[in-house]
């Protein structure tokens, strides 16, 4: 297991914050993924337009994840229509 940030970007329209947040949580979940700290950010501008919206929800993991699980969370986090933008960033130790 290795520890990794998540940074996700959300609308900011509660019910679809909400609706996404329990995606991102049921996935995480999914691959065994262990959510050590969540933080929300708050609502920011966007720098350009990310799916036709100019802001957002910026939410905060730190999860511990077995690394060769890392592309396919990614794959399915591509697929969820609400989650805006993702990164993922190894932490070291």
């Amino acid at each position: 297991m290795r520890k990794y940030e998540l940074m996700t970007i959300f609308p900011i329209e509660d019910d679809q914050f909400q609706t996404g947040l329990a995606n991102v949580h049921s996935i995480l979940n999914e691959f065994g993924a262990e959510i050590e700290k969540e933080e929300l950010f708050g609502e920011r501008d966007l720098t350009y337009e990310v799916k036709k919206r100019n802001r957002g929800k910026f939410y905060l993991f730190n999860i511990k994840v077995n690394p060769a699980k890392i592309v396919e969370i990614d794959r399915k986090f591509k697929l969820d229509p609400i989650l805006m933008k993702f990164m993922f960033v190894r932490v070291d130790e």
